[in-house]
């Protein structure tokens, strides 16, 4: 599966301030491209919405935007204002990577809400597209990673057809307002679409992608932690058939594959450790009990549990000291590789 998450973010802003730091002696005041807003308001554009998204993940509200904003009132020059992009896509990938698997954040369109993925996925079709219009308002060519442009199209574009071959950034720059292809008629409004999650009493039903079938359908698990045999092989099967409604053009998110993801599995793993001259002191229950705490006071975390070597006595009173209880594991053939499992549900 084509991934999609910080590194990807990373590459692409590295990619576009690099395509622009050539051009950084100019004057950004021009038009960019078919925008109204000049080189360097588009600039800010994408610095604002990296801060915005990476805002989401970190607060992960359910009803509105974080309410806070950038300027570049103290830029000086084109290349202050790169910096400032760097920084903001810096910050952006560290939210998608630090961000549970299963966080969602309100994003008004479609769904009303976005996962990791889906913010990294909008972050980078900004950044591809502003610096497509910074970089035909200055007169320099720019075309970003395909696999970039692939990544994006099969996550938040399941409705837009690609087009043969390898146009995929033909494709995104059709698909977002900014470009001709054959046989399609020129965009003047667009949007793109996160996955639909439908919440049910002990359930959440969540849309599969076209880049997640296509992985389901080569056998991988399209980014989901299935139950043991899982997935099913029908599942497979009707992955692949969501990939050839995607590659159709005929797909439609609201009316195709879901995932039954239970509620329960909202699982962390903990662990600890500490040098010798500080054990004995009580530090690692204290700390786990407060860990622990935070951890469930989380709607995303049900339950936390912890792996020890079935020698490790000191280990296994923190973890009792500190509430988790014994759930697998049977001990007593003195072999070094065994281990106990401890949980502590919420």
């Amino acid at each position: 599966m084509l991934d999609m998450g910080g590194d990807q973010v990373e590459e692409a802003v590295a990619d576009a301030v690099a395509a622009l730091r050539r051009v950084a002696d100019r004057d950004w005041s021009v038009k960019a491209g078919r925008l109204d807003w000049s080189c360097r308001k588009t600039a800010e554009h994408i610095a604002s919405d990296c801060i915005a998204y990476a805002g989401q993940l970190a607060g992960l509200p359910t009803d509105r935007y974080v309410p806070f904003d950038i300027t570049f009132d103290e830029c000086e020059s084109p290349e202050d204002v790169l910096q400032v992009v760097e920084a903001t896509g810096t910050l952006l990938a560290a939210a998608v990577r630090t961000a549970p698997r299963e966080a969602r954040a309100f994003h008004p369109y479609p769904f009303r809400s976005a996962n990791r993925e889906g913010f990294a996925a909008m972050g980078v079709t900004e950044v591809l597209a502003h610096t497509h219009d910074i970089a035909e308002g200055l007169g320099i060519p720019y075309e970003p990673p395909a696999a970039l442009c692939e990544a994006v199209l099969t996550r938040i574009f399941p409705h837009v057809r690609p087009a043969p071959g390898d146009g995929h950034w033909r494709t995104l720059l059709w698909a977002t307002g900014r470009g001709d292809l054959p046989g399609r008629a020129p965009l003047t409004e667009w949007r793109w679409n996160n996955n639909l999650v439908i919440p049910a009493e002990r359930l959440t039903l969540q849309g599969v992608t076209p880049a997640a079938a296509a992985d389901l359908g080569a056998g991988g698990t399209g980014g989901f932690e299935w139950i043991e045999d899982g997935p099913f092989e029908g599942t497979r099967d009707a992955a692949g058939m969501v990939t050839k409604a995607y590659e159709a053009g005929v797909h439609r998110p609201e009316f195709g594959l879901f995932v039954l993801v239970r509620r329960e599995d909202g699982r962390a793993e903990v662990g600890y450790d500490l040098t010798e001259s500080a054990r004995g002191n009580g530090y690692a229950a204290e700390a786990l009990r407060t860990l622990s705490a935070w951890a469930l006071s989380r709607d995303d975390v049900t339950s936390l549990f912890a792996t020890v070597d079935h020698v490790n006595a000191p280990s296994q009173s923190v973890l009792s000291r500190a509430g988790f209880t014994r759930v697998s594991g049977e001990g007593g053939d003195g072999e070094d590789g065994e281990q106990y499992a401890y949980e502590l549900r919420g």
